[in-house]
């Protein structure tokens, strides 16, 4: 106690301490999304100290790093309330959803925000850029109706202004996630379920031709079912489609080979995770012969190289506590989100995949 100080008794839980909420969580930014566009790497950054506000961060390859969306703009959706896929990125311009309006804004370079959807009571998440087409998919969600429950489809958007909220490609189902597109941007595959199954109980992985125009056709089932759960999507660099399934009691890693589904990984561990919010990631391709991916025993999280030839699993043990995600940029990088525990302080790590055992550098 201080010289002077006055010594105040109160009743137990009443006592007033500066230690505070507030004083706990300011410095405590949250950091999710990782995103890689040519040589620069983008990730969202949750700001305490700015109200929540969601901040899309670029580092460029000479390490600078420059806040994307300026105040107020806040990137988070509300799409199944929980959100995320807030944004997605493409030759340097960034697409957004703007929590305020629920608005999706378009951004290249030192310009300011335009909003290329109409106000509407429409939402926006999951978006992937089809810069041969110059069209956006992404998942969205009307909430129009006054009487009913808001509606999930998967539609096309222009990169550029739309005067509609655009083209319905997918519809009838109550839930939609994860379009994602081919290499070659000729197929579409995205998940999708209906109540009353979570996405951890039961979800179907679709794909379809994509036309020049951007519609779909030759739609298709691939995986899943009432009692199937199917995580993340995704193509590898040579257009061999993966995705994690439960079938086997554990979220294991699968693709379709030439119509048939083959088992990557056998574990008793978790390559998959509950899918409350959309965009997480739990592995990518450092090129189409290896993968780079995080599985879960017992709750702990291991990161792991896959042959993707001979199917052989090598677990890496380098120190860290494996936070969320993986994400890549074919053949050149692995990016790896893992929370270090060195100076009270969360790093983003970015790792060439080809030297994944040593090598990283923090860049947050």
């Amino acid at each position: 106690m201080q010289a002077g100080a006055t010594k105040k008794t109160a009743p137990y839980g009443s006592w007033k301490s500066p230690i505070t909420a507030d004083l706990i969580v300011s410095g405590a930014i949250g950091l999710n999304q990782p995103a890689i566009d040519g040589e620069n790497t983008y990730w969202i950054e949750m700001r305490p100290a700015e109200g929540g506000r969601q901040v899309i961060v670029k580092r460029d390859s000479s390490g600078k790093l420059t806040d994307i969306n300026p105040q107020p703009f806040n990137a988070r959706t509300r799409v199944h309330e929980y959100g995320g896929g807030d944004y997605a990125v493409s030759n340097s311009v960034v697409y957004f959803s703007n929590f305020a309006d629920q608005r999706l804004y378009r951004q290249s370079g030192n310009e300011s925000p335009q909003p290329i959807t109409p106000v509407a009571e429409m939402r926006y998440a999951d978006a992937v850029v089809d810069e041969a087409r110059n069209l956006i998919f992404c998942v969205r969600e009307d909430h129009s109706g006054a009487n009913h429950e808001a509606t999930n489809v998967l539609v096309s958007l222009k990169t550029s202004a739309n005067e509609d909220c655009g083209k319905v490609l997918v519809s009838g189902n109550d839930f939609y996630s994860s379009p994602r597109l081919h290499p070659d941007g000729n197929k579409l595959a995205w998940l999708t379920w209906n109540h009353p199954n979570m996405p951890w109980d039961g979800t179907e992985l679709w794909q379809a031709e994509v036309e020049s125009d951007g519609s779909l056709s030759e739609a298709r089932r691939i995986a899943g079912g009432e009692s199937e759960s199917i995580f993340q999507p995704q193509w590898s660099p040579d257009g061999r489609l993966y995705f994690c399934s439960d079938r086997s009691g554990w979220w294991n890693l699968y693709r379709l080979d030439k119509g048939e589904i083959v088992a990557v990984t056998n574990l008793d561990a978790e390559f998959g995770v509950p899918q409350w919010a959309f965009g997480l990631s739990s592995y990518a391709f450092e090129s189409a012969r290896r993968i780079v991916g995080i599985y879960y025993v017992r709750g702990m999280a291991r990161l792991a190289i896959i042959d993707a030839d001979s199917l052989e699993l090598e677990t890496l043990d380098f120190g860290y506590k494996i936070w969320v995600g993986c994400e890549q940029q074919p053949v050149r990088w692995c990016f790896v989100l893992v929370l270090r525990r060195h100076r009270r302080r969360l790093s983003v790590w970015i790792s060439q995949a080809v030297r994944l055992k040593i090598c990283g550098s923090p860049i947050v």
